[in-house]
């Protein structure tokens, strides 16, 4: 790209145009993503024979091997977006995930859908340059309600992706693959022609692969106070959401005989709700409570939610706590913006590299953790016959997170004086 000036005056009158663009990117990007969701399952039966159990237990194979990829290249794209700017790092990402998707699409066996899905993890990892994105363009004072947004719009992709994929998967379940590849195609030609860049030149910071490896982009959260412990609540609040994310495919199927269709509308009710909640009620929670008493109340509510969903003993009960899981998504802006106002403007892709390496880890770990143990407690009898277990566990973790909150959630004593005003190059 060619030197541009700062424009920092413009860019004030341009921010909500520049966030726009960004908004725009990253629905579409999570709808390629959802259109394949109702149907992953059914092509891993399809490919392998298995049954609920067995393909849960490949589904957290094919988790630990994406999170692999996403723990290792994450903070090379975050802190190549610090390098390069944001805007050649999503690139990559738009455009792998079209290649991507069309390697899944084809895949005559399941090695081939393996290796789809290892590809996914590392143009996933770039999902750091979106969040410094969203960084570079807000003030302190709206940064929780940017990040609000932008989860909100992440969220509108799942909520409209799912919808596509369960009626074209209802034709064949290769047939969201191949809508998927074209919607992450087209999102790259949006962002190559339209989405302009967040980091000015002078505010960029040279690469160095000491900092471009898990160890060394994750020193940055001990390198400020407080940082690790809010890092550790997002860890644990990832890590127990696998207990869900992992298995609800085949925990609905197997307590419901819910199929593709029954999978899309709770994802639509899960991503619409998120929408709702994210995009208005984590802003106006934060100027009620406040920052960290946003994320205290929605950790809370994330614990009860996970609670009330391992013990749901009917679809009444499993649908009000999906209605409880949605309302706790009040936390999630709030603790970004806490954590993205603790560095400075040329950190922000490095912070969103080494927390995208405790996604990562989560993912790992998460995945394989979880669907074993849905598929030991299905082949139960008796007391431990307990189909909901892996959200009871998650709701174990999730009180530990509270109590991190309540230490950790605090506002940083001076802002960074870099990050007061934004600017684009």
């Amino acid at each position: 790209m060619s030197e541009t000036p700062p424009r920092s005056t413009a860019f004030g009158r341009g921010r909500p145009a520049a966030l726009g663009f960004i908004y725009a990117a990253i629905m579409m990007n999570t709808m390629s993503m959802g259109v394949i969701i109702p149907v992953f399952p059914t092509l891993v039966k399809l490919l392998t024979g298995q049954g609920d159990a067995g393909a849960a237990q490949i589904m957290g194979l094919f988790g630990a091997a994406w999170a692999m990829m996403n723990l290792f290249f994450a903070p090379i794209f975050g802190n190549l977006s610090d390098r390069f700017g944001r805007r050649p790092v999503l690139l990559v990402s738009m455009f792998g995930l079209a290649f991507d998707y069309l390697i899944m699409a084809v895949a005559p066996n399941i090695g081939w859908l393996f290796v789809g899905r290892v590809v996914s993890g590392v143009t996933a990892s770039s999902g750091s340059a979106a969040g410094a994105y969203v960084a570079d363009v807000s003030t302190p004072e709206n940064r929780a309600g940017n990040f609000g947004w932008f989860q909100a719009f992440a969220n509108a992709g799942v909520l409209v992706g799912p919808i596509v994929g369960g009626f074209a998967g209802q034709i064949d379940p290769r047939a969201p693959f191949w809508v998927a590849s074209a919607l992450a195609f087209a999102n790259g030609l949006y962002g190559l022609v339209i989405v302009p860049e967040s980091l000015s030149h002078e505010r960029r910071m040279p690469f160095h692969w000491k900092r471009a490896n898990p160890v060394g982009a994750a020193a940055l959260l001990v390198s400020k106070k407080g940082l690790l412990g809010m890092a550790g609540i997002l860890f644990l609040a990832q890590f127990a959401g696998s207990s869900f994310n992992s298995v609800f495919q085949f925990y609905t199927h197997y307590r419901f005989d819910w199929g593709p269709a029954q999978i899309a509308v709770l994802l639509v009710v899960l991503s619409g709700g998120n929408i709702v909640v994210q995009s208005l009620l984590s802003g106006w929670t934060a100027r009620r409570l406040g920052e960290r008493g946003a994320v205290i109340l929605g950790m809370t509510i994330n614990t009860t939610g996970f609670a009330l969903c391992g013990l749901a003993p009917n679809l009444v009960w499993f649908w009000v706590s999906i209605g409880v899981l949605i309302t706790s998504n009040i936390a999630f802006p709030n603790l970004m913006s806490l954590l993205s106002k603790r560095v400075e403007v040329d950190q922000q892709g490095q912070l969103q590299g080494a927390l995208a390496i405790l996604f990562g880890l989560s993912q790992l770990v998460g995945p394989l953790a979880f669907t074993n143990i849905f598929a030991w407690s299905l082949r139960q009898h008796g007391a431990w016959h307990i189909p909901g277990l892996t959200m009871l566990t998650g709701a174990v973790l999730l009180a530990v997170s509270v109590r991190l909150a309540v230490a950790y959630a605090r506002p940083s004593p001076q802002l960074p004086s870099a990050s007061l005003a934004p600017s684009a190059a």
